[in-house]
């Protein structure tokens, strides 16, 4: 019997592992959507204890699952808002961890719903990409059957994998009394996210393509994104997301149709320009929707808040390099992008 060297069989023994780690994986990602969903039942904050007040609503997806959401209402009353926002949350957890990304805004008079797809939460079934949709479509109904709220001023409010849910649900049906589409951190393909992922491990990084394939590609945002033309789509992004690469908004606003807007925040992480950086961009945000909202009929006669909210200046202290190089690099990108709606703020 030839004698082999233990360095051989030690190298074979690691390409097994990593063949073994790779079948298993592809098991894993053929047919499965899974993947996408991290729900979570528990609740972490509730938002009475940030001075947040709201109303407990249960509700019935397209095929009858039980679905629980949170609406708020500003301090006059749904029916004195400037528009209902509807936010569509990321993969992760549930509305208890995702609705001061969006409830903040009943305090600059919108009308906010907030709900968790099923698995989620309080919403009754498992998490699935067409289940996931039709709650969409269901949470978009639901606001409409309310006859406290003007139904010709509807704003879609998606971040990460909910960017994606909300770009096909305003290429589609559900258009109808659509103000303006909010799309922060969102990715632009299931596939090509998959692959961002598989290239982030040496293991998987050679396998990247082939095994990207195994995840479907429906509702690919990057497709539908300019059927939502005419209504205006606002697409915010980190330079420095690590969970969704910057590239993702490039190419979403490559594919939309004007009116579209990009704001590019560099160093900044996975949906944090509401979050971490809220006192900049939070003004922004309710100054653009009240611009695109000035206009817009109306289905409730009543007065609403009108005007745009003056924005704060961006102070920082003099003689900061890290802001200079920011401004420099901001000025030099929308230089290069003039007249395309490609904004760049430094932080």
């Amino acid at each position: 019997m030839a004698h082999r060297c233990p360095e051989v069989m030690r190298d074979e023994r690691m390409m097994a592992g990593v063949l073994l780690s790779v079948a298993t994986l592809a098991g894993l990602l053929a047919g499965c959507d899974g993947l996408f969903y991290y729900p979570s039942r528990s609740s972490v904050v509730d938002p009475v204890s940030i001075g947040l007040p709201f109303k407990d609503v249960f509700f019935n997806s397209l095929d009858g699952t039980r679905l629980h959401g949170w609406f708020f209402a500003p301090e006059g009353g749904p029916n004195g808002a400037k528009a209902t926002v509807i936010h569509f949350h990321g993969n992760a957890e549930n509305i208890s961890t995702h609705f001061q990304a969006a409830a903040w805004l009943a305090r600059e008079g919108f009308n906010v719903f907030v709900f968790d797809y099923r698995g989620y939460g309080q919403s009754d079934g498992e998490p699935n990409k067409d289940g996931i949709q039709e709650d969409a479509v269901a949470a978009v109904r639901w606001v409409r059957g309310r006859p406290d709220v003007d139904h010709d001023r509807l704003i879609f409010f998606g971040q990460s994998l909910g960017a994606a849910i909300a770009v096909h649900l305003a290429a589609g049906q559900e258009r109808a009394g659509l103000r303006v589409v909010v799309l922060d951190s969102g990715f632009s393909s299931y596939r090509a996210i998959t692959r961002d992922k598989l290239a982030d491990n040496f293991l998987t990084w050679p396998f990247q393509w082939p095994l990207s394939f195994l995840v479907s590609d429906r509702y690919r945002p990057r497709d539908d994104i300019a059927k939502i033309a005419p209504v205006p789509v606002l697409i915010i992004h980190g330079t420095a997301d690590p969970v969704v690469p910057y590239h993702h908004a490039q190419v979403l606003y490559a594919a939309a149709l004007e009116p579209k807007t990009l704001w590019t925040i560099p160093n900044a992480g996975h949906t944090s320009a509401l979050g971490r950086y809220g006192e900049i961009y939070r003004p922004r945000l309710v100054a653009f929707l009240d611009q695109y909202l000035a206009d817009a009929p109306g289905t409730l006669n009543r007065s609403r808040a009108s005007g745009l909210i003056s924005q704060r200046g961006d102070s920082r202290a003099d003689g900061s390099a890290t802001y200079y190089t920011m401004e420099r690099y901001c000025r030099s990108l929308n230089e290069r992008q003039a007249g395309r709606n490609l904004v760049c703020h430094p932080l």
